[in-house]
C-alpha cells in the first residue's frame, strides 16, 4: 500500500515496460481494465490529438459497418455531435434493412470514439456489453457494433442508436457543464424524479442470472470486498500513471479506503455516473428517454451510485432557498426513502459515508492527475473543458480532505 517511489523526470510521458509492469503488479484491477490502462501507457509516447476530417471518420465507420453487415447500406448526413469531455462523437443516418434484414429504413446513429487519451480511460467492450444488458430494464440507446481495438477507426469506438430527448430544460438555459446544478423547474422535476428513482432501483436489482452473462466484467460476490478493492486499485493505479506530483492526502485516502472496504451485501450493476446530465428527457412527455455514459459501470455496491447522485455539485436549493434537491430533482431523504420502497434494498448511512470518500478520491484522480496530463499533452479534442476540469482539482482534493475528516 506504499506510494510508488518518485520517478526521475517525466517518465510518465514515455513509460518503460518495467514501469508499466511494476504499476500492474502493485495495483491489481479487473482484467479488462488492466488491458485498457496498459494500452494507454504503452501508447502514451505517441502523438496527441489532431483534428480528424469528418469524411475520413465517416469512411472508417463505413468500413466497420461493412465488416458487420456487408455492403447493403448507405451512410449519410455525417455531422459532429458536441457535448461530453471524454469521447469524440459523430452523428449520422444509416439507410439499411435493420438487424433483422427487413424493409429499408433510415436509423439515426452515433459513433462514440476515444481520443488518444481521455479524462476517463475506459473500455468500449464493457460499455457495449452493459448497454446490451440494460435493454428492457431502463431506457438506453440501442447499441449495434463495437470496434474494440480500433481496427477500422483511428481509436476504439462503438456505434449506438441516436436517442431522442434533451439534457437541459429549454426554458431554463444554463452555461454550466451539463448536470452541474441543472434546474428543471418545479413541474418537470416532480415527473422526472419518479423515473430517476425507479430507474436507479431497476439498475440495482438486475437478476443474478442476467449478470452472469457478462463476460467483460469480473464477478462480484456477496460477503467479500474484493470488488471495491479492485476499484480502489483502479484509481490509485491511474493516479500513479498520471499524477504531476505526489500528494500525501491521496495516500492517506487510499489506505483508509482499503482498510475500511465493506463487504458486499448485494451485487448490483453500478452505473458509475448516475446523475442529472447523463440522462435525456422529453419535455413534452415529462419522462426520461435514455440513460447515457455507461463507461464507468461496474458490478458492486449500490451505495456508490446513491452517494454520487446526491453529491452537492449536482444539485441546488429549491425556490424556498432552504431545501436542497439532489440532482435538482428531490430532497436526499426522499430519494432514499422512495428508493428503498422501489428496490426493496436498504440504504446504509455508513456505506454512504464510505462511498463519499471513494467518490472524492476518484474525482481527485480525474481532475488533479488525468485532466491536467491530458490537457498539457494535447491528447483530447476537448482541451478547453478538460483544462477547466484540471483547474478545479485543488478544490476537489480539499473536498476529499473534508470528507475524510468527517469519517476519521
Amino acid at each position: 500500500m506504499n506510494a510508488t517511489p518518485a520517478v526521475q523526470g517525466d517518465v510518465l510521458a514515455a513509460p518503460t515496460v518495467a514501469f508499466i509492469e511494476a504499476i500492474r503488479s502493485r495495483y491489481p484491477v479487473e482484467r479488462e481494465i488492466d488491458r485498457v490502462l496498459s494500452r494507454k501507457m504503452q501508447r502514451r509516447a505517441g502523438p496527441g490529438y489532431s483534428a480528424l476530417p469528418l469524411d475520413a471518420l465517416a469512411e472508417g465507420t463505413r468500413h466497420l459497418i461493412r465488416a458487420e453487415i456487408g455492403d447493403d447500406f448507405t451512410l449519410g448526413n455525417a455531422r459532429w455531435l458536441h457535448g461530453g469531455a471524454s469521447k469524440l462523437q459523430m452523428a449520422f443516418d444509416l439507410d439499411w434493412r435493420g438487424p433483422e434484414g427487413g424493409q429499408r429504413r433510415i436509423t439515426p446513429m452515433v459513433l462514440r470514439m476515444e481520443p488518444p487519451e481521455a479524462i476517463v480511460e475506459t473500455s468500449r467492450r464493457r460499455e457495449f456489453e452493459m448497454l446490451q444488458l440494460m435493454r428492457g430494464i431502463v431506457p438506453v440507446p440501442p447499441c449495434y457494433w463495437v470496434d474494440a481495438e480500433g481496427r477500422f477507426l483511428p481509436h476504439p469506438a462503438l456505434i449506438y442508436g441516436f436517442a431522442d430527448g434533451v439534457g437541459k430544460p429549454s426554458a431554463r438555459p444554463s452555461q454550466q457543464v451539463t448536470g452541474i446544478g441543472t434546474n428543471f423547474g418545479p413541474g418537470l422535476r416532480r415527473a422526472l424524479a419518479d423515473d430517476f428513482v425507479s430507474h436507479l432501483a431497476a439498475i440495482h436489482t438486475v437478476a443474478p442470472a442476467r449478470l452472469a452473462t457478462l463476460t467483460e466484467f469480473d464477478p462480484a460476490q456477496v460477503g467479500t470486498n474484493a470488488g471495491i478493492i479492485r476499484q480502489i486499485n483502479w484509481w490509485r493505479r491511474v493516479w500513479e500513471e498520471d499524477r504531476p506530483e505526489d500528494i500525501p492526502l491521496v495516500n492517506v485516502a487510499y489506505r483508509w479506503l482499503i482498510a475500511n472496504a465493506p463487504p458486499l451485501d448485494h451485487v448490483s450493476v453500478v452505473h458509475g455516473d448516475f446523475r442529472a446530465g447523463n440522462f435525456l428527457f422529453s419535455e413534452e412527455e415529462q419522462r426520461i428517454t435514455a440513460w447515457l455514459d455507461w463507461e464507468l459501470a461496474v458490478l458492486g455496491d449500490r451505495h456508490q451510485d446513491l452517494s454520487w447522485a446526491t453529491g452537492r455539485h449536482f444539485g441546488h436549493y429549491a425556490e424556498d432557498g432552504q431545501q436542497f434537491l439532489a440532482c435538482g430533482l428531490l430532497p436526499e431523504e426522499e430519494l432514499f426513502r422512495r428508493y428503498e420502497v422501489a428496490s426493496g434494498l436498504s440504504v446504509d448511512p455508513k456505506r454512504l459515508a464510505y462511498f463519499r470518500v471513494f467518490n472524492d478520491f476518484m474525482s481527485t484522480v480525474h481532475m488533479l492527475a488525468t485532466a491536467g496530463r491530458v490537457a498539457h499533452h494535447g491528447k483530447t479534442h476537448q482541451d478547453i473543458v478538460v483544462a477547466w476540469l484540471a483547474m478545479i482539482g485543488n478544490v476537489i482534493v480539499g473536498k476529499l480532505r473534508d470528507t475524510l475528516e468527517e469519517v476519521l
